[in-house]
């Protein structure tokens, strides 16, 4: 039997929502097609968004939303998104499949998409072919409500009043398709360019991310941290699990034995021992955490779907997928001193994504059914925990027997969220939680093969079901978790 202690009186940091948040960038049917289809379309929608899209979004409680990149975020000029749709300019997308990108959404459809999902608003900026001036006036135009050109030209587009703008990348991937440069190259850029990303309310801040890390490049946070960390609010961090061996061949996304599933998932707990090594350099020049360590690209990368578009990076979604999810989800709940935003690439139909569309048809991604499960821990307390589980055993190595993370509500309620990675054996888990006995106990579970998908013809293959295979006793109770799972207990 495998045991958890959960010390409700020990609390080890605050659990930002925004660990749960989304990122949207133009690249394949992300936002075209996926978000957005025009106001003329037959696809139910307001204002040009989907109306199915948007509903799902609101039940997953999506907290903020990165746009419009990713690398196409340094080929992107804002001005060609905004005004009349039928005069905006039209450009290639050099990055992802070489369509044409028409414009037709741009600031004010990205304001209208989180304003319809209840979410903020986290927009990247263009270092690699943009300029001071651009990235500047970009800034003033979305938050201002002074007396200036952008001002007013905001206005002449219809937007009386400025939007808040909570977060703001300056630059993607600076250290590739953003430019290629060396750290020390961005670092001069970003403490010009953060410049001029005014503040114009003091009560309405806009925070300044800084592009981080590639991985395991700690030259990169080291340099960032010396050179601009006082400059910056955040530092960004991109991690992407790819089973396979090369960029060339990373895996199917549905056929793969068990050798990948466990090769996958090593690769994926990975995340921790990165995140690890960044904290300590950035521990060494902000002990006091004042600088975030925002994971804003991450996610599992497989080869795209037979007959798709190269460019578009459209992959299917397993269990497989709902258990990396939970595995990453856990991690950065233990990280949540200084990890305080995470964006899973991506949102729609690119990636791992959490809703599939096809024309009018739309489903749920066993991500997205694990991700509703960890909205019971946004703007929680982490809680101290103590597990002892067997490990399972693979020809690459142990795995965790059992990975999770607790948080107290404000209520009181204790929120547990258990993942079982291994593919055929069920645990028993006896769950301590020291004090008064444990009330009433309700939980949820997501399980399945780890190939079992939901598809167009078969939405629901892959969803939560209530889970009642547990026994309270005083302040413990004991779970079978099946194989292959992501489970939720709320503890009252």
């Amino acid at each position: 039997m495998d045991r958890l202690l959960i010390v409700r009186e020990n609390t080890r940091g605050h659990i930002s929502k925004n660990l749960q948040g989304q990122f949207s960038e133009h690249l394949g049917r992300c936002i075209y097609g996926g978000l957005y289809v025009g106001e003329n379309s037959d696809i139910p929608n307001e204002n040009g968004i989907r109306k199915d899209v948007v509903e799902a979004l609101r039940q997953l409680r999506v907290p903020v939303l990165r746009w419009p990149g990713g690398c196409f975020a340094d080929e992107y000029h804002w001005k060609d998104g905004i005004g009349d749709k039928a005069s905006r300019k039209k450009m290639i997308n050099t990055h992802w499949g070489g369509v044409t990108e028409d414009n037709s959404f741009g600031t004010h459809e990205f304001m209208e998409l989180c304003r319809q999902i209840g979410c903020d608003p986290y927009i990247c900026g263009n270092v690699g072919s943009g300029t001071v001036q651009e990235m500047s006036e970009w800034v003033e135009y979305i938050t201002s409500d002074a007396i200036s050109p952008m001002t007013e030209l905001r206005k002449k587009n219809g937007r009386e009043e400025p939007w808040l703008l909570p977060f703001f990348g300056v630059g993607n991937e600076n250290w590739g398709c953003g430019g290629n440069m060396t750290a020390e190259y961005y670092a001069n850029e970003y403490r010009r360019y953060q410049t001029y990303v005014r503040q114009y309310h003091s009560d309405r801040r806009v925070a300044r991310i800084a592009c981080g890390p590639n991985s395991d490049d700690i030259h990169w946070t080291e340099v960032l941290m010396r050179e601009a960390g006082r400059y910056m609010d955040g530092l960004s961090l991109h991690y992407y699990t790819v089973p396979g061996d090369t960029w060339q061949e990373k895996g199917a996304a549905t056929a793969f034995t068990r050798d990948e599933y466990y090769k996958t998932l090593k690769k994926a707990l990975r995340i921790e021992d990165i995140i690890t090594a960044h904290e300590a350099i950035m521990d060494r020049y902000d002990p006091e955490k004042r600088v975030a360590l925002i994971v804003d690209e991450w996610g599992t990368w497989y080869d795209v779907e037979p007959g798709t578009n190269l460019g578009f990076l459209y992959q299917q979604n397993t269990m497989r997928d709902a258990i990396v999810a939970g595995l990453s989800l856990n991690i950065f709940n233990h990280h949540a001193s200084r990890v305080r935003m995470a964006n899973i690439a991506q949102m729609i139909n690119v990636l791992q994504a959490m809703i599939l569309t096809d024309g009018p048809r739309m489903l749920r991604t066993p991500t997205y059914h694990a991700f509703k499960l960890y909205s019971c821990h946004q703007e929680n307390e982490l809680l101290e925990t103590c597990l002892t589980a067997a490990p399972v055993h693979t020809e690459r190595g142990d795995l965790p027997g059992l990975h999770q993370s607790a948080s107290l509500a404000p209520d009181g309620t204790v929120h547990l969220t258990v993942v079982n990675p291994s593919p055929d054996e069920g645990r028993t888990l006896k769950v301590c939680v020291p004090g008064p006995d444990l009330g009433k106990v309700t939980a949820e579970t997501l399980t399945g093969a780890p190939e079992a998908h939901n598809t167009f013809d078969a939405p629901d293959t892959v969803s939560p079901r209530a889970f009642d295979a547990f026994r309270v006793d005083g302040h413990a109770l004991c779970a079978e978790l099946p194989p292959c799972s992501v489970t939720h207990l709320c503890i009252g």
